[in-house]
């Protein structure tokens, strides 16, 4: 017992001088940019380079986030999602964030049901963000800016609202060909703010261009989603 009480308290504490050294090295302040033409245009493009219009013509989205790991079917032009965790399956309304739940084949009520499907929708607004966020950046409640860069004209988006902690904001690194290769991101969720994580890996379905690898700076964390169909 004392043992584990030990293993415990020493990997709380790896993890806390992980997150002071990576507070300290890696902190930024949110940039400053330029709202206006400039900043559209350079959204437009990027929506342009990854097949928007493609994007939004998809019926079926489905796929596997690696950490629980949750697992969606989305049918995206009927704003519904089935998601699964362990023994729990749900079933939501993207827009009303109406539904019913399962655990395994029992049928929740009450509390119960709401709590599952609050998780559904927290796991959902997260897990893929990490899929389509590029495909968001015009999503009502977001203001779009300019900075300039170290790597060229990066694309600033704030959500003002939606999503579950509005007020978050991310700067897209775009390459030559206005693809994103990176993000920093200052949200409520993490007390860092401008870490980096990597788009990486993209791949083509149906048309639509999806980054399926992503890799946080000095936290090494890495995703990989999985099961695209």
């Amino acid at each position: 017992m004392k043992r584990a009480i030990k293993i415990t308290l020493i990997t709380i504490l790896s993890l806390l001088i992980v997150l002071i050294i990576a507070w300290l090295t890696a902190n930024e302040p949110l940039p400053e940019g330029e709202p206006g033409p400039r900043a559209e245009a350079l959204a437009d493009r990027m929506l342009l380079a990854l097949n928007d219009s493609a994007y939004q013509n998809l019926e079926l989205i489905s796929w596997k986030y690696p950490r629980g790991p949750h697992e969606y079917d989305w049918y995206k032009q009927k704003d519904t999602v089935e998601v699964r965790w362990g023994n729990m399956r749900v079933l939501l309304c993207t827009t009303t964030l109406d539904g019913s739940a399962f655990l395994g084949n029992e049928a929740l009520s009450g509390s119960e049901k709401e709590k599952a499907l609050y998780t559904a929708w927290d796991f959902f607004a997260n897990d893929s963000f990490w899929l389509i966020a590029p495909f968001k950046v015009k999503d009502p409640g977001t203001e779009r800016k300019v900075v300039e860069t170290d790597r060229g004209p990066a694309l600033l988006v704030t959500y003002t609202s939606g999503g579950v902690t509005p007020g978050d904001s991310y700067l897209w690194i775009l390459d030559e060909n206005d693809r994103p290769i990176a993000w920093k991101f200052w949200v409520q969720k993490i007390p860092i703010g401008g870490l980096e994580s990597s788009w990486a890996d993209w791949q083509q379905y149906k048309g639509v261009w999806l980054g399926t690898s992503h890799e946080v700076g000095p936290l090494e964390i890495k995703l990989e989603i999985q099961n695209i169909e």
